[in-house]
């Protein structure tokens, strides 16, 4: 039997809905991005001796890109062994997720398609991924 499934991703969490034999799992992973911090120290962007300005955004943005890095590692880590796989979902991750399997040479040729979608409830994530495999 084909072992489908169906991601449905957002930035703070992605559920893996699993399908075969005509049944289905839901495994839920957390993205752990943080959004919205405070760095401890921080304070305003200007040192007290003129000319010399501090910029924490940098930080973030790289802080930021590493969590996302290691929420896609979990994400690829968990449809290795699958025949198929569809990602849908309302946020822009989709697309991150999108273009790093287009790098994998063996998930690449498994994507069916990548399809916007709005907040879901589990059993709506589940309906729509068994309408998609026409199950």
């Amino acid at each position: 039997m084909k072992k489908n499934i169906g991601i449905w991703i957002d930035s703070k969490q992605a559920f893996i809905i699993r399908l075969s034999n005509n049944k289905h799992t839901i495994k839920t992973i957390e993205s752990n991005i943080e959004f919205r911090e405070r760095v401890e120290g921080e304070s305003k962007k200007f040192g007290r001796f003129g000319g010399q300005y501090i910029s924490y955004e940098k930080h973030r943005e790289n802080k930021q890109m590493s969590q996302t890095s290691e929420f896609i590692k979990k994400l690829l880590k968990e449809i290795t062994n699958c025949d198929s796989f569809v990602i849908f979902g309302p946020s822009k991750m989709k697309k991150i997720l999108k273009k790093e399997i287009k790098n994998n040479m063996l998930l690449a040729p498994k994507l069916l398609g990548v399809f916007k979608s709005e907040q879901l409830t589990e059993n709506q994530m589940v309906a729509w991924v068994k309408d998609y495999y026409k199950i």
